[in-house]
């Protein structure tokens, strides 16, 4: 038997269809060794020496300490339970370095005694697994030293680093070589739209028609100067930019303008033009192209792109017991296609589209001289698998992302479009001089590619205009014998200048790619982390970099410019690359980055030891106070960021809300929330029954009421949250108390004698009867429910608010069984159950696309539950066993 690794189950199950029974195909789930990721998992061997932290002998050539994964460990024992019945081994996990790295630590945790070959494929076909198993290599040793070298780099970027951040900022913080970069990118755009400063311009735009033709114009120039648009102004400044001769048209000159031109008439066409140009189509996908176009068609984040990609480069079932990979492996920065995607690409396009669509093959070439061209760009494994053939087949979001593939691919081999474009020139007069308006068009003629591209090219047709031809008002059209344009309406119009747009996933992934920071592989987890470790965090589909990200931005910036900056963070990837490729030594790479040498300057351990005592505690510049001229800032706190005002103490600081960005967090907006803060501090009145005072606050999540003060001997006052937008302006003393009485004691069961309550929670307000929860409806208001009324909601079946589990949806039925699988929404999260056994989702799992063959893979991995006995207390068990022997000595006697 020949022993197949790959890496995923689903992986496994597609290429065991594809050999025979003399193979046995097994997954590794992933990584099975990496560096200690916490102080319990440094070997004994090593705790003593200074470096273990780092799980990196910077003492000894920068030797990586590797252990075995927790999670790892039972699956390594049953490879090598299989290793003992295998003939041979073959590596089959991805081409990248990652995978190269995966194949690397089998081999040296595994240590097999039989031959061991690796063998690397595009996609998961018949034909791409029997080509691979014919045509073996080794383990590249290159490509490994390049990944171990990443993340040597990475860890001793990390581990020396954040506890920088922990020491300046805030615990639990982290700094990444990637992901640092990738937040500072976010500040400053934030910074940007903080300093720009708005400019109104205008324009004047003409409805004509000619021929029964509608169709528009533009005012383009006056007295020969361009009008002035967007890109004519100072984002800083909100003027125009020194040096532009552009004529700025304001409000007023706007209306003047109009008047004059309505007055002019009739006007001229005093230019006609006509070209023919072309539109290109776009390369085949490679990773981060992907990853922009299904987040800005599909509405994707970069993560479950390539969740949802990987299921279909793994393969899904087709029926039949039919199971293949439908796209090529979907790590790649390549936009190469092989001979025979471009051979069966052409023969797809010539019988669907025929032979006018397809003048040859088109080959790109990769911009990125980092690329590896051995790989190949994301296509469709076969061009004759169309979306509508495999709608039976894929759940939704995977149909959609095959689309997509499918889509670029085919078009990449189609001809260009062929357009046909218009100019039309109108000359008017005005008091400043000759103004010329313009009216475009365009016209497909052929539309090549566009048959297949998610874009459309609409037509913008214009009639046909001759030079001399007039433009008259509809009044003088009566009289006018010659054909003439109408003017239908002449509108000036506002518009504004906008601020630089915040990132989305896809433009912060293509600002990284074209920096050259990090890698096809490590996008999508890079735009997870920073949101994740809260340093950014999404406002629709614009990344918002949160306070803490600011600040962290702000340190590494000041004391490590050159470790933050997309330039440094290349070369590093250069060098990486350089390993894969042989031409940089990996050892010599780590020590002139830690230590220092060359383009590394003094080196990351020399810096952190000459920067730390420079470093002040972090302030965020807001403004001055513009009475006393005192500095206002914003301070990192243990829990939530909080404005101060000079050296703060009381009535000079105040929690910054959460829903703030730093953006709208104004001078006028801070010293709003001083003063709030301020006022919170004088008490609405004094409780009735306790006779303490009652205060409202702004907190970090709204408005919310405090009874009596914090002290030392009341360090938690009970508080209770206002409704969400509650001005403190319109809290009363009685409104105040009110939430304050909460939660109501509403009487007892009359069945269980058990406490009823009423409160108002995470999902509303509510009643509760011994842990049995139940919404109130609209017309009840938590304050006068009464026991009857709750008694009545208590009775009702439970809703879906209050339900420990919910089923999200059937799978459907395991095969040879009655058993049917359910998809559930539990209390900790997505689980599938086949009513004995569960299987919890995993954190990278979509419900919404989970399919049946993915939850039998789950409950067949799955630990069988044990059967419990009964819990008894011991003291009832006692109990019970005194009375048995009670009974046994009461027992009369039969002599």
């Amino acid at each position: 038997m020949k022993l197949v690794i790959v890496e995923s189950p689903a992986k496994a199950k597609t290429i065991g269809k594809f050999l025979g029974k003399d193979y046995r195909v097994t997954a590794s789930f992933g990584h099975i060794r990496d560096l200690p990721s916490s102080a319990d998992e440094i070997p004994a061997s090593v705790k003593s020496k200074p470096w273990a932290r780092l799980g990196v002998d910077v003492e000894n050539d920068f030797a990586p300490v590797y252990v075995v994964q927790s999670n790892s460990k039972k699956r390594i024992a049953e490879l090598r339970k299989l290793l003992k019945e295998a003939e041979s081994v073959i590596l089959a996990t991805d081409e990248d370095r990652e995978g190269e790295s995966i194949s690397w630590h089998l081999l040296e945790t595994l240590k097999p005694k039989v031959p061991v070959e690796r063998i690397v494929f595009h996609e998961i076909t018949r034909e791409a697994i029997d080509a691979a198993i014919a045509a073996p290599r080794g383990v590249d040793e290159q490509l490994v030293r390049a990944q171990e070298s990443r993340r040597i780099l990475d860890r001793l970027y990390g581990y020396s680093l954040s506890p920088v951040l922990w020491r300046k900022v805030r615990s639990r913080l982290s700094a990444g070589r990637v992901q640092s970069v990738a937040v500072r990118l976010v500040v400053e755009r934030e910074e940007q739209r903080r300093a720009f400063h708005r400019a109104e311009y205008w324009k004047v735009d003409a409805a004509l028609k000619a021929e029964d033709l509608p169709f528009n114009a533009t005012l383009v120039s006056v007295d020969g100067r361009n009008l002035a648009a967007g890109k004519d102004f100072d984002a800083g400044t909100g003027r125009l930019k020194a040096g532009s001769e552009a004529y700025w048209l304001d409000g007023e000159a706007g209306r003047r303008i109009t008047r004059e031109l309505e007055q002019g008439l009739p006007w001229e066409v005093v230019n006609v033009e006509s070209k023919d140009t072309r539109q290109r189509p776009q390369a085949p996908f490679i990773t981060s192209t992907l990853q922009q176009a299904a987040n800005g068609l599909l509405g994707f984040s970069a993560s479950h792109t390539m969740r949802v990609a990987q299921r279909l480069y793994e393969g899904v079932g087709l029926g039949g017991g039919e199971r293949e990979g439908l796209i090529t492996y979907m790590r790649t920065d390549s936009v190469v296609l092989s001979d025979h995607a471009l051979d069966e690409s052409e023969k797809y396009i010539r019988e669907t589209f025929g032979d006018a669509y397809h003048e040859g093959p088109r080959r790109y070439t990769t911009k990125s001289k980092l690329a590896q061209e051995a790989h190949e760009a994301i296509r469709p494994t076969s061009f004759f698998r169309t979306a509508e053939d495999l709608a039976p087949f894929l759940g939704p979001d995977e149909l959609k992302l095959y689309r997509l593939i499918w889509n670029r691919a085919v078009a990449s081999q189609m001809p260009d479009a062929r357009l046909k474009k218009s100019t039309v020139d109108f000359a008017a007069h005005t008091g400043e001089g000759r103004a010329v308006l313009r009216a475009n068009g365009s016209v497909v003629t052929f539309p090549g590619f566009l048959r297949v591209a998610d874009s459309r090219q609409e037509d913008t047709v214009l009639p046909d205009l001759r030079v001399g031809m007039r433009i008259i008002s509809p009044e003088k059209a009566a009289a006018q014998t010659a054909p003439a344009i109408l003017l239908e309406s002449l509108t000036p119009t506002k518009h504004e200048t906008q601020h630089p747009a915040r990132y989305t996933e896809a433009t912060l992934v293509r600002r990284l790619e074209e920096d050259g920071v990090g890698r096809p592989a490590t996008y999508a987890s890079i735009i997870s982390i920073i949101q994740n470790r809260g340093y950014v965090e999404k406002r629709g589909n614009a990344l918002v970099p949160t306070f803490v990200g600011i600040a962290v931005t702000q340190l590494l910036r000041e004391h490590f410019a050159e470790y933050v900056d997309p330039r440094f963070t290349a070369r590093m990837e250069e060098a990486l690359d350089g390993i894969a490729r042989g031409e940089q030594e990996w050892i010599q790479f780590l020590r002139a980055f830690y230590r220092g040498q060359g383009d590394f300057g003094p080196g990351l351990e020399t810096s952190i030891e000459a920067e730390l005592p420079k470093i002040e505690y972090p302030a965020i510049p807001v403004g001055n106070d513009p009475e006393s001229g005192a500095p206002i800032v914003v301070r990192i706190g243990r829990a939530f960021p909080f404005l101060q005002r000079g050296e703060g103490g009381e009535g000079n600081t105040a929690t910054v809300p959460a829903d703030i960005t730093f953006e709208e967090l104004t001078v006028e907006k801070a010293l709003e929330l001083i003063a709030s803060d301020v006022k919170g501090n004088e008490a609405l009145g004094e409780d009735p029954e306790t006779g303490e005072k009652v205060y409202c606050f702004l907190g970090p999540y709204g408005p919310y009421v405090q009874l009596g003060e914090k002290t030392k001997e009341n360090k938690k006052p009970k508080r209770a949250s206002l409704p969400k937008g509650t001005a403190l302006s319109d809290v009363t003393l009685k409104m105040a108390l009110d939430y304050l009485s909460l939660p109501r004691t509403l009487g007892e069961h009359p069945e269980t004698g058990k406490e009823i309550k009423t409160a108002i929670g995470r999902f509303g307000p509510y009643v509760v009867c011994d842990g049995d929860f139940r919404s109130l409806d609209k017309t009840d208001s938590v304050f006068t429910i009464d026991l009857k009324r709750a008694l009545e909601l208590l009775a009702q079946p439970k809703g879906r608010r209050g339900s420990t589990k919910k089923v999200l949806r059937s799978l459907g039925k395991e095969a040879g069984t009655e058993a049917e699988i359910q998809l559930y929404d539990g209390r900790y999260g997505p689980y599938v159950s086949n009513g004995s056994v569960n299987a919890s989702l995993p954190k990278s799992a979509d419900p919404d696309t989970f399919t049946l063959e993915q939850a039998l893979e789950l409950l067949a991995n799955a630990p069988k539950a044990k059967k419990k006995r009964p819990a008894r207390k011991k003291a009832a068990a006692k109990k019970t066993a005194a009375r048995k022997k009670a009974v046994t000595r009461k027992k009369p006697a039969t002599d």
